[in-house]
């Protein structure tokens, strides 16, 4: 089983263009596993009541759910997981946790000043692993 890792935020349009690389490997429905992770970054914790903070879940973000769905009509097997804090860090330990093959990110597109300014979790995880990354970008072809 080849596993590949799909760190997802809450933008579905960037969840389904990772699906569709996924889904359109040879052989993914019987080869491939994927782990969605869904990083839970600091704001939320100010703005979810503490008698809610139990529900907090990835599988009740909807780009979780979109990608999800669209994986399991792919006939590809799903693992969703979740993290809290540093995104970068978080995929690098759910990518040696699960002993994925593969990381599959969304990128953005962002002005390399807003890169220096405000950082950019993709080239972090790039950096900081030996694993392949595959960047997809933001499509809007699978509905």
């Amino acid at each position: 089983m080849y596993h590949v890792l799909l760190p997802l935020d809450g933008d579905e349009d960037r969840a389904l263009a990772q699906v569709e690389y996924v889904a359109a490997q040879p052989g993914a429905a019987e080869e491939i596993e994927a782990i969605l992770l869904f990083v839970f970054t600091g704001g939320e914790e100010d703005t979810v009541p503490q008698e809610l903070r139990q529900f907090k879940s990835a599988t009740r973000v909807g780009s979780v759910r979109r990608a999800t769905e669209h994986l399991e009509e792919a006939g590809v097997d799903v693992t969703v997981t979740d993290g809290s804090g540093d995104a970068a860090a978080d995929i690098i330990a759910t990518a040696q946790k699960h002993d994925v093959d593969e990381i599959v990110m969304g990128g953005r597109k962002r002005s390399p000043a807003g890169k220096a300014i405000f950082g950019s979790v993709t080239q972090s995880v790039i950096r900081s692993t030996d694993l392949p990354v595959v960047v997809t970008g933001s499509g809007t072809r699978a509905r």
